[in-house]
């Protein structure tokens, strides 16, 4: 039956529509927030996926260009592979919603968004995170929900909730909230160095208007909500685990895995697992298929009691104690820039190269208001970081993920195009993991950007903190600079960046529902600890500041600005004065609507030839004015001369020498380069030029 439900949200209405399409859905919400239209649907398969000890959920958020009025651009004519923006998109919709559904579910789940219609004033994103929640908790998939997310923006110093297009533009901050009824469950941001305290202030705003999109979406399960179905459970035999506990014992456990050195624990979990293999091959078969999933078990019980109950890291560490760290800039000798960032066993090499204006990204996709994208900074994390072997097939959605969380951090502190103009890229590879890469992306590419001479306005550095949380609200442990078993086995992955001044970006994954406020509060708090830490005592010492020129091997960009109005004699006629300012310099020009004109070469004299001919092109020609030009035409009254591509004047025969000549070619050769003085326009409007008149 066909309902419609809807609530003023943030000064526009949002509408749910249930039973209105997509019938054959577990659930469907079809969502309008303004003019923007999400279709969201959630599906579930009948039977669980055999053989696999993890849950798949899958979640995809679909951009059709018809959205926008936009055909898609190439040959095909139809939308490709997912952009970054949708990719990104999907993991923060997942991202909240997953740690709801049952832990032993093993149906695959799909959810999937379908934007079919963009109001710029209304995210599309937005819309499909909340349209998600509502189609996962009005179906028959077990979930415990609803959620509810809010974006933040900062205008003028004031927080605004899901920000229209023209708030989008002025904000200093873009922060997503997700939250269940009662506690905070995931934090997206990025800002322009916002203090602590002015982004919990900003979390916690979001959170009471995410308590009241649930009330709504409460009212839409309470008249629409089917009942949860049934799964087949995937639990270890108790009898079987009792028989592993006692046979490995924990105190063998606790020492298998307490140990700083990542391979030294696998091995030790390995030769466990081999132990309790030959024992239930003559005992019970049955179990060796269980055998990962209870030494998972057992080693997670036994790392959360560790940190939890006797306050014993596996590593020896302190609570809020950080690894080892080290710094180093120009690993590699003729790259631009180049800086490498070790913290215990994570070990990020980043690298900036500098490139033209004309290199900038060009982005094709739903934001009207972001076309292009001047700084780029990209994650690669191949297997052999953690030991594996595994073919690359490019980046995943998780790295995707790394280098845009890396990016954003950055992005606040990166000079304007005027002050810096050149496209930036920033590419971070990773050569050993074991906990927090991303942030040591954000370490490694700050001391990278400084060694390559670009301008940034401040270091930013970033960590991580982890949870371990027990059985009531106020029975926790923070972990500082967590390490992947930490991760693995906790709760939290708390990863925030930022300058002294403030935070640039915040990304928070945890695997419980919510997080209480004093915990979010001491997690930032934590973090920003470290990261003064990090930013005085180990990357400070390595390099202070920018270096005041970029690279020998980095091309030099020299930038001037010229009338708007003569943008046109500098490009000439179907580009072919600016192409033959490229072909005789060798350099690469960019211009934009403003006039500010780039100049971009590896050599410093070809760049002031460029400027040179460009400037003497959009010079208004007076009488007086001297000139350098190349004789390339001849004729019986005169010659002419090009003194600029695309610009050319006349020397009649009578101003060519101080003596009388019969004929032009007894003074003149094709290819001559001379000097001449400006004598105004002739009659005919052309530039009257004399080589006798020059003093």
């Amino acid at each position: 039956m066909y309902k419609s439900f809807s609530m003023e949200l943030a000064g526009r209405t949002l509408t749910v529509d249930v039973g209105r399409v997509a019938a054959q859905a577990n659930g469907a919400a079809f969502m309008h927030y303004g003019d923007t239209v999400v279709l969201s649907t959630a599906t579930a398969s009948d039977k669980p996926r055999e053989g696999i000890d993890f849950f798949p959920l899958s979640v995809e958020y679909e951009e059709k260009l018809y959205a926008v009025g936009k055909i898609p651009g190439g040959f095909i004519k139809r939308e490709g592979k997912a952009s970054e923006n949708a990719i990104l998109t999907s993991r923060v919709i997942d991202r909240p919603m997953r740690p709801l559904f049952p832990k032993d579910y093993r149906n695959d789940v799909t959810l999937n968004n379908l934007v079919l219609c963009v109001d710029q004033d209304c995210s599309p994103e937005l819309t499909a995170m909340l349209g998600s929640a509502i189609a996962t908790a009005i179906s028959d998939i077990p979930f415990d929900g609803p959620t509810a997310s809010t974006m933040v923006g900062m205008v003028d110093g004031e927080l605004v909730f899901n920000p229209t297009s023209e708030q989008r533009d002025k904000s200093t901050l873009s922060l997503t909230v997700a939250s269940t009824k009662d506690k905070v469950i995931m934090i997206e941001a990025g800002a322009e160095e916002i203090p602590e305290d002015k982004m919990i202030e900003a979390i916690f705003a979001a959170h009471e208007v995410n308590k009241q999109v649930i009330e709504f979406i409460d009212k839409i399960v309470a008249e629409c909500g089917k009942p949860k179905h049934d799964y087949v459970r995937f639990e270890i035999p108790q009898d079987m685990y009792n028989d592993m506990v006692s046979f490995i014992t924990p105190e063998a456990m606790e020492e298998a895995v307490f140990t700083d050195v990542k391979q030294d624990r696998e091995e030790n979990i390995k030769a466990i697992k081999e132990k309790l293999t030959a024992r239930y091959e003559e005992m019970n078969p049955d179990w060796i298929s269980l055998i990962e999933e209870a030494v998972y078990t057992f080693q997670k019980k036994t790392v959360r009691k560790m940190i939890l109950k006797d306050q014993k890291r596996p590593d020896g560490r302190k609570m809020d104690q950080i690894r080892h760290l080290a710094a180093e800039v120009d690993v590699l000798p003729r790259t631009h820039g180049s800086a490498m960032f070790t913290r215990g066993q994570t070990q990020v090499l980043n690298i900036t190269t500098l490139g033209a204006l004309a290199e900038i990204q060009k982005l094709d996709g739903l934001d009207e208001n972001e076309t292009s994208k001047r700084y780029m900074h990209h994650y690669n994390f191949p297997s052999y970081s953690v030991g594996e072997t595994k073919p690359s097939r490019g980046p995943g959605r998780r790295e995707i993920g790394h280098g845009a969380l890396a990016e954003r951090a950055l992005v606040p502190v990166i000079p304007s195009e005027e002050d810096f103009p050149y496209a930036i890229r920033t590419v971070s590879e990773v050569l050993e993991s074991n906990g927090s890469t991303s942030q040591g992306s954000i370490c490694a590419s700050t001391l990278s950007l400084m060694a390559a001479g670009v301008p940034i306005k401040a270091m930013v550095a970033g960590i991580s903190v982890g949870l371990v949380t027990g059985e009531t609200d106020d029975d926790y442990v923070i972990l500082t600079d967590i390490q992947g078993l930490e991760d693995f086995f906790g709760d939290m992955d708390f990863k925030v960046a930022g300058t002294h001044e403030g935070i640039t970006a915040i990304q928070m994954d945890i695997k419980i529902h919510g997080l209480t406020r004093e915990i979010i509060e001491k997690a930032i708090y934590r973090t920003k600890e470290a990261r003064f830490y990090i930013l005085d005592e180990i990357m400070a010492p390595c390099i202070s500041k920018p270096r005041t020129e970029v690279g020998p091997y980095a091309p030099k960009i020299e930038q001037i600005k010229i009338d708007p109005a003569k943008i046109g004699d500098v490009v000439g006629q179907r580009g072919k004065t600016i192409n033959a300012i490229i072909e005789q310099t060798g350099v690469k020009i960019d211009i934009s609507d403003e006039g500010a004109v780039s100049v971009c070469g590896v050599d410093a004299d070809s760049i002031k030839k460029a400027i040179k001919m460009i400037n003497t092109i959009v010079t208004d020609f007076e009488e007086g004015q001297i000139f350098e030009g190349k004789v390339i035409s001849i004729k019986e009254f005169g010659a002419f001369i090009e003194f600029a591509p695309g610009k050319e004047g006349m020397v009649h025969i009578s101003k060519i020498s101080k003596e009388r000549i019969e004929r032009v070619e007894d003074v003149l050769t094709l290819g001559d380069i001379v000097k001449v003085v400006c004598l105004g326009k002739d009659k005919m409007g052309r530039i009257s030029f004399s080589i006798k008149d020059v003093k």
